[in-house]
């Protein structure tokens, strides 16, 4: 597997500072989405990544429709700054 370095979209700053907020959550599970994503290209039947991979994306998804919800605007931006593309918005 080759490693490739994320470019951070959070600055340090906000890092140290907001470290549970829901913004922060969804970028990290988003960070390790793509790293499990880039594994599977090369590990195809890896199915307890692949059952990770689904758990990691369902609980962004949930965190996704809470902002949403409680702050659109603010979904609004974290969906522009991540390039994630707008999910159904659906009772979980």
């Amino acid at each position: 597997m080759v490693k490739t370095p994320l470019i951070s979209v959070i600055s340090q700053e906000e890092k140290e500072k907001n470290r549970g907020s829901v913004e922060f959550q969804v970028f990290s599970f988003t960070t390790k989405i793509q790293r499990i994503s880039s594994h599977l290209k090369f590990h195809r039947k890896d199915y307890l990544s692949q059952r990770g991979l689904r758990r990691l994306l369902v609980k962004r998804e949930r965190l996704l429709s809470y902002l949403s919800k409680k702050n659109a605007e603010r979904y609004e931006t974290l969906i522009d700054r991540l390039g994630i593309q707008k999910s159904e918005t659906r009772e979980i």
